[in-house]
């Protein structure tokens, strides 16, 4: 049941809250926030909003900048992580041109509730569900610099297998070999159990959490299915509570990709279904895999503009440090059942109809949700708008391990982009899908691919220490 001002107005006063905070996205899907004292939120703050600049957060405004921010009574939760009681919220930024507003077309929730928009209008579905993997590593150390002087990062984890020597107690876990390693192993065990209780008072429901491959401190957290809208709100939120509760615990938490060399990279695997009136969109009995011509063709959108959906899925340079061979990141276009080294995966413990679904297993948590989301929803209903069959164009299934075929056999296969300015070629050259009734705004798009191709080449500059090793005696 949708919470109303009168309910956010008993919550503040049931609970003694002093401040209100308000939580707005930027175009890198970073939380901003502004805070108002409790007493001064009346329902003429939900109705009017609170103004801000939208320039300084990345979009590309062709209206006036001044925009205002009107927060979403059901996405309110008390900050577990403010001394002072504080009552957290989400929303949407409204241009102030009509006495109602309008929505920002730029603004990340706005586009995901545009696509939402979208796939009920085609008739496909009313409903689509997700559930993003949350891998992310937590470190004791984190250091860099990046000067003149000296070019350099550094991490440490306690229980890594670098600290064998000097561990003490020999509590360490050998390379590659920390996935779901129990005590006396798993020493921040307590740490993501106390994540996962945030993530329950805040409304979201999860799975279960564990150590994951890499020794060095890798983990994740897996919430349940949850609408999409919801989901990319919730998406927002893990990240904030995983960031926080690290560091309450003295320690530093990373969704960067591939932190560490040699080991694995950290991605955000997304699985998705889709519901009309009740009913499972995605299954057939008859069917591959026991999923529908409807999950096919979705499945055939996202390979067909899979490169493109690197772009916003993938949107940072050491992104495409984890898409490569030799771990479990996908390095092929294609689907199959139970298979971890194609782009697209049919879990095989789905059984259940209302379950049926698949993953799409590029992506990773430096992505702006919102804009992840809607990009993957937008792909899939292209798909299912022009019949895109997956094994009519050759992308599967690949019921067998794509590493180990031969060299021959490999170059037949087509890849994932292998940088970003290769993604942000394909989204230039591939957005038709994205632009559709109006989701993703051209002028998004353009601002977007014009902001990252200023980061690839900002760090296009900057010299490598691994360039050190290869050249500086040559």
């Amino acid at each position: 049941m949708s919470k109303t001002v009168q309910d956010i107005l008993n919550i503040i006063r049931e609970n003694g809250i002093e401040m209100v905070d308000f939580k707005m996205v930027d175009i890198n899907g970073q939380y901003r926030h502004v805070t108002i004292p409790a007493k001064n939120f009346s329902e003429d703050t939900m109705k009017s909003g609170i103004g801000f600049d939208a320039s300084n957060y990345g979009y590309a405004v062709v209206e006036k900048s001044d925009m205002v921010f009107i927060p979403d009574p059901d996405t309110a939760v008390i900050d577990p992580f403010c001394s002072i009681p504080t009552l957290s919220m989400t929303g949407n930024a409204m241009i102030i041109d009509t006495p109602e507003n309008r929505p920002l077309p730029q603004y990340p929730r706005n586009i995901i509730k545009a696509a939402v928009e979208a796939m009920k209008a085609s008739g496909v579905a009313d409903t689509m569900y997700i559930l993003p993997e949350f891998e992310f590593y937590l470190f004791d150390q984190v250091g860099w610099e990046i000067s003149g002087r000296e070019i350099s990062a550094s991490v440490d984890a306690q229980q890594s297998y670098w600290n064998s020597a000097t561990e003490g107690l020999g509590v360490v876990v050998p390379k590659q070999k920390n996935y779901h390693i129990a005590k006396p192993f798993d020493i921040s065990y307590e740490c993501r159990s106390e994540m996962c209780r945030y993530m329950n008072e805040a409304g979201i429901e999860i799975n279960y959490h564990h150590p994951e491959v890499a020794a060095s401190g890798q983990f994740e957290i897996e919430p349940q299915l949850g609408e999409v809208v919801h989901m990319a709100d919730a998406t927002m939120m893990i990240k904030y509570i995983i960031h926080n509760t690290a560091l309450k615990y003295g320690k530093s938490a990373t969704f960067m990709p591939k932190p560490i060399y040699g080991e694995a990279g950290s991605g955000m695997h997304v699985h998705m279904l889709l519901m009309k009136d009740g009913k499972p969109v995605f299954s057939d009995d008859n069917g591959y895999s026991h999923l529908s011509k409807e999950a096919h063709w979705f499945m055939g959108g996202l390979l067909k503009h899979i490169a493109s959906l690197c772009a916003l899925t993938n949107p940072s340079t050491n992104s495409f440090k984890r898409l490569v061979p030799g771990f479990e990141a996908p390095v092929t276009v294609g689907y199959a059942t139970s298979n971890r080294s194609a782009v697209i995966r049919i879990p095989a413990y789905a059984k259940s109809p209302e379950k049926r679904r698949f993953e799409l297993r590029n992506p990773d948590a430096t992505c702006n949700p919102y804009f992840c989301y809607a990009a993957i929803l937008m792909a899939g209903l292209d798909g299912i708008k022009n019949r895109i069959d997956p094994h009519e164009n050759g992308w599967g299934p690949y019921d067998f391990n794509l590493y180990h075929l031969s060299d021959e056999e490999k170059a037949k296969l087509k890849g994932l982009p292998t940088s970003l300015p290769e993604a942000l070629d394909a989204l230039e050259a591939d957005n038709d899908y994205l632009t559709a009734d109006g989701v993703f705004p051209k002028e998004l798009l353009t601002k977007f691919i014009a902001s990252k191709r200023a980061e690839c080449a900002e760090m296009a500059k900057i010299p490598h220490p691994a360039e050190f090793d290869k050249y500086y005696n040559l």
